[in-house]
């Protein structure tokens, strides 16, 4: 992957496969903007399929950084801007159901202290509002719902807005980190506007600054700055369970790492990760156990695993929901292969453990991509999580990557 990726970098400065990416993902935009049967994602496509195309126009006369970034302008960030106003002025088809759950999170951490409510509220509730009522995130996620719970419906408290903001600042200090390897601009763009990463953050967002926070993390082991890798792996592993495969490889990356004398954190890393990549989740996570612990347990783990009072909508046709859905104790035989999987990371993991952050990260993008097709219940979107993480752990196997003393305008020289 590293060398067809590094050859085609080659061609033009890169800018052929950038031309190909976006024709491609306007390709993409235009198809849903016909054909999605649901309608957040038809108004996303109907304004990115024109900013794929300018790009695509672009591409051999802007420089190729600034293009990716007016390109996520264009058809990541304008598009939610857009149905953030409208659904503030009364559309209901304008945000994925994930947004008003965040939102429902913030008013209820702003209320009563803990962003779930219990099972027996939530079987009190109409059968056709109990599904939103789950929300089966980390208490983390509550806070950008807080805007909204604070001061009402405006577009700037849509919590896609707040989820952009954080996605922006992560991805933007992860690839400055980034030396110059030659695909740092792909990397960023496997963040940014490949069209399942634009349009996640404009229709709902919520895994987007997941994932910013999880590429800051790898940045910052490449750099050896564990302490500073810890507190960014836990503030997304706070957010969303997704980030707790990558706390574990980071970890054992930095158990197994002896970082230069000079560095910060030279001696033992793991003194400096674990703080942040363990303290920040067991922090937000304390007020809701405190509050109701057995209504974080059904929102965020009996729900998942199908046995909340309704099932869950996440149900893209990968092996692992299909196997559960059409075999005689299907959900179980998945799981076991879920279960199986991981530990045959886990052994991986502890014999041949990642000594480099582009190795870390291809720990946590092949295992991602088997957790998400085991499954019983996923979504495609999820599909943006390995993918970022397998093109960033290119980017970073290049020697540059971590050998280079640290410029951080070096980046810019494209």
């Amino acid at each position: 992957m590293a060398r067809l990726l590094t050859r085609a970098d080659q061609a033009a400065g890169g800018r052929i496969l950038d031309a190909a990416l976006y024709a491609l993902s306007g390709l993409f935009a235009l198809v849903t903007a016909l054909s999605s049967t649901l309608l957040p994602h038809r108004a996303w496509g109907s304004v990115a399929a024109w900013g794929y195309l300018a790009a695509l126009l672009l591409t051999p006369l802007v420089h190729r950084l600034l293009l990716t970034w007016a390109t996520f302008a264009a058809v990541s960030l304008l598009p939610l801007v857009i149905q953030a106003v409208q659904r503030a002025g009364g559309r209901l088809d304008r945000a994925q159901e994930e947004v008003s759950v965040v939102e429902e999170m913030g008013h209820g951490l702003a209320s009563t202290g803990s962003p779930y409510l219990s099972r027996a509220d939530i079987a009190a509730l109409p059968a056709q509002d109990q599904l939103d009522a789950y929300h089966p995130y980390q208490p983390g996620m509550a806070v950008f719902g807080l805007p909204r719970a604070w001061f009402g419906d405006f577009w700037w408290t849509d919590s896609r807005v707040w989820f952009a903001v954080v996605m922006v600042g992560a991805v933007a200090w992860a690839t400055r980190l980034l030396l110059t390897t030659g695909l740092e601009v792909r990397a960023l763009q496997a963040a940014t506007i490949f069209p399942v990463c634009a349009l996640t953050l404009a229709t709902g967002g919520d895994d987007m600054p997941v994932l910013a926070l999880c590429l800051l993390a790898i940045a910052f082991c490449a750099r050896h700055r564990f302490g500073a890798a810890g507190l960014a792996v836990g503030a997304a592993a706070a957010l969303k369970p997704f980030a707790f495969p990558v706390v574990i490889v980071l970890a054992v990356l930095a158990f197994a790492t002896r970082p230069p004398r000079n560095s910060p954190d030279a001696g033992r890393p793991w003194r400096r990760f674990l703080p942040g990549a363990v303290g920040l989740p067991v922090l937000a996570l304390v007020p809701a156990l405190l509050v109701n612990a057995d209504a974080y347990v059904e929102n965020v783990v009996r729900f998942p695993l199908g046995h909340g009072l309704v099932s869950s909508p996440a149900q893209s046709p990968f092996p692992g929901y299909l196997i559960a859905s059409s075999v005689p104790g299907g959900r179980y035989v998945a799981l076991g292969l879920l279960v199986l999987a991981g530990l045959t990371i886990a052994a991986l993991l502890l014999r041949r453990p990642p000594r480099t952050a582009a190795s870390a990260a291809l720990f946590c993008g092949y295992g991602l991509l088997t957790a998400i097709l085991l499954m019983p219940t996923t979504r495609f979107g999820y599909l943006l999580y390995p993918i970022a993480f397998l093109v960033w752990a290119t980017a970073l196997s290049r020697p540059t990557a971590t050998s280079a003393p640290r410029r951080d305008t070096a980046l810019y020289r494209q």
